[in-house]
Parts: structure tokens; sequence; C-alpha cells
């Protein structure tokens, strides 16, 4: 039998296992349970691949109220979180009543905030099924929506009671939806982990069985950095690499795109700019950039993007949670496995990098 593992975070356990079900109905059957309602949060794509496997296999859901939700970054909106917190109270919810999460990062994101803002506050638990959900939105409580085509831009820091995360659920996935979280993996090397860098340089993303061991050592490097900076004052920031630019192109693609940019892509096309950046002006040797967009390119589809958009999207950056006094604030990498936060770039290196990624293909 395949054994759990635990990961303790800030007042909550990550379980991570290629069969969860017995750990939630274990953590469910607890006393402080015992007079609790269940709304599982769900969308399409869960309901169809997902959600009976969970209602089978743990007996205190049997009976949940199911919410659904369509798919998509799209739907992470106050409209979205208007129309959950109308269903709770219909549904007669009270604040015993827990939340499950069940589902990608959005569904994380948004389930989380409704929770924690319906009746000043409810428990929520998240079941995330999707890799990026998995290694990015599991650990970190940070809860919220987007607001005018900005990505997170009304939210909070609610930690979850307990995350669970089932390795079988990838298989589920498509392989856009598996290299999406897998740029986050790639993130976290980049960040803080050179030897895990040169592990994943030389395993082709193809050729990768085995997401479960990927998946902990991801999640042990974001936890260690959260617990010691959980409202992001400072070391959390380092987590922010790729995603200054990339929340950038993923909020373009949301407001131009019929088929948008997934999050992972969106990271992945950051992390090549701002390498570019941490060579410009944070010692980033030549041969370490040529290793970071050869290996992005390798993995990661090519998003032509066009001159006349740049600045469309520097305004994007300028609306970035990070920044402070009206300047860009980027985090940036002197070396592989090493970080630099607080950087700051005047607009014309940074449309500079716009144009290195632009002229890649």
């Amino acid at each position: 039998m395949d054994k759990t593992k635990k990961i303790k975070s800030d007042n909550y356990s990550v379980f991570i296992s290629d069969n969860i079900f017995n750990d939630i109905n274990i953590f469910l059957q607890k006393p402080e349970y015992s007079d609790s309602k269940f709304f599982i949060l769900v969308d399409k794509n869960v309901v169809k691949y997902c959600l009976s496997q969970l209602i089978a296999k743990v007996d205190s859901l049997k009976q949940a109220n199911i919410i659904e939700i369509e798919a998509g970054e799209g739907n992470k909106t106050i409209d979205t979180s208007k129309y959950l917190w109308q269903k709770l109270t219909d549904m007669r919810a009270d604040r015993k009543s827990v939340v499950i999460n069940f589902g990608g990062g959005m569904i994380s994101d948004i389930g989380g905030f409704v929770a924690s803002t319906f009746k000043r506050g409810i428990s929520f638990i998240n079941i995330p099924t999707t890799l990026l959900s998995q290694v990015d939105a599991s650990i970190g409580g940070k809860v919220g929506i987007d607001f005018k085509g900005i990505k997170n831009q009304i939210g909070l820091f609610k930690n979850p009671e307990a995350v669970f995360i089932n390795t079988d659920f990838l298989k589920t996935l498509n392989k856009k939806s598996l290299l999406s979280g897998f740029a986050e993996i790639v993130k976290y090397s980049l960040i803080a982990d050179k030897y895990f860098w040169n592990i994943i340089k030389n395993s082709p993303f193809e050729n990768i069985k085995n997401w479960k061991t990927l998946i902990i050592r991801s999640l042990e490097l974001k936890n260690n950095i959260v617990i010691s900076d959980p409202k992001e004052q400072d070391l959390r920031k380092i987590l922010n690499f790729g995603h200054t630019v990339g929340h950038a192109f993923e909020s373009y693609s949301l407001l131009n795109d019929k088929r948008p940019l997934l999050h992972g892509e969106a990271v992945a096309m950051g992390i090549i700019c701002e390498s570019y950046l941490s060579y410009k002006c944070a010692a980033l040797t030549k041969n370490e950039l040529n290793e970071i967009v050869y290996f992005m390119l390798s993995n990661f589809r090519f998003y032509p993007i066009k001159q006349n958009s740049f600045n469309d999207l520097y305004d994007i950056m300028l609306n970035d949670k990070k920044n402070s006094k009206k300047e860009i604030n980027f985090t940036l990498i002197s070396c592989i496995g090493k970080s630099l936060i607080n950087q700051k770039c005047e607009k014309d290196l940074i449309l500079q990098g716009l144009d290195y990624y632009k002229n890649l293909k």
C-alpha cells in the first residue's frame, strides 16, 4: 500500500499519496466535524473525471452538497463569488459548515476566498486535482479572485484546515495541463535548489513517471519559505520569480485570446523574460541564461507576441500587487538556485526583455 507523506505547514498539514481517500476519511471523522455540513465545490471537469471517486470512497461526503461552477480562470470573478455566497445561503450553510475545494487552482483560490468571507469565515479543505494546484496553491494560504482582468487583485491570506494530494488524479490531465504545473516545479528549482534543477533538466518531461517525488520536493521548498515569511514581507517574495511578467502575459491572454494561456504557460514565458532581466542586472551568467532558455523552449510552447502589445503588458505589470512607490518589483536570480528580491528595472529594460522573448522563435 502506498505510504502517505505528511508535510506540516502553518497550523495545517498537507497529505500526499497515490490513494488519499483513507486519510480524508480519518480526518473528517474528527470530533470538531461531527456537526458539520459539507459543501463540495467543483467545476465541470472534476464532475466528469473525479467526483464520483471522492463520494464513493469518503463516507462523510456521501451526503455532501455539491456546488458546480464553470471551469477556467475566466470564472474566478466577483460574479462567481456572489453566486457561491448565494448558494451557501440558500443551502443554509452555517459557521460550522466546511467547504471542500475539489479541483484545480481556480477552485481552491475562489473556494477559499468565498469560505473565508462567508459569515466572517467558515472552514475549508483543499483537494487539488491538477499538478499546478498540487505544487502551488496547496501550500501558502493565499485565496482570492481576479478583478477587471488583473490576476488575484482581491483576496487575503487564509489557511485551509488541511490539504489532501492524490497523485492518481494526475492521470486525468492532458499534456498541456501537466506542463502548466511543471513550470512551477521548474521555478522552485531555479530560485532555491540548483541540485533539484540539475535533476529536472536531465529528466525530459516526456519521461517523467514519478510525479510524487517532484511534488514532495517542490512542496518542501515552498513550505520552508512560507513558514519563515507567511505574509510575504521578505523571503516569500522569491516565489514570484517568473510571475511579474508571467501574470501580465496571463492577464493579457485572458482579455485577448479565445483560448487563454494557462497559468503555468504564462509563468514559463515569465521565467524566460525575467531570466533575461537577471542576466542584464542581477549577475546571472550568459551560460546560465542560455541553459534556462534552452530548457524552457524545449519543453514549453512558444507564445507569439507583437511589438504593439508591449505597452499593454507593461501597464498590466504596473498593477502588480508586489509593486511599491509606482515601481515594478521583480524577483530575479543571480545564479541558478539563488534569488534576489525587490529588484527594480527601468521600463526600457523590461520592454527589452519582452523583445528578447519575442525574437527567440
